[in-house]
C-alpha cells in the first residue's frame, strides 16, 4: 500500500534521521498497536530503541502523522 507523509511527519522523518524503509517496516510488521478512533499507533524496536509511529489507513493510501523514538 502506498504511504503518504504529512508535512509534520516528513519534518520528523529528517530531524530524527528516520528512513521511509523503516517506517514503512514498522507498519507493516509491528511488535504491537494500538488503534485510537481513526488514528493507529504501530510500536517497533529499532536499533535498541522503541519507535512510535502514528499513522492513519486511508481507503487507497496510509498517512503517516508523526513519528519519534520513545524515550
Amino acid at each position: 500500500m502506498r504511504i503518504v507523509y504529512s508535512y509534520h511527519a516528513k519534518k520528523r522523518l529528517k530531524e530524527r534521521e528516520i528512513s521511509e524503509e523503516t517506517v514503512r517496516d514498522i507498519i507493516e510488521l509491528p511488535e504491537y498497536t494500538i488503534k485510537r478512533g481513526e488514528e493507529i499507533e504501530a510500536y517497533k524496536k529499532v536499533n535498541s530503541q522503541m519507535t512510535k509511529i502514528v499513522y492513519v489507513n486511508k481507503e487507497k493510501y496510509i498517512k503517516v502523522i508523526t513519528l519519534y523514538p520513545l524515550k
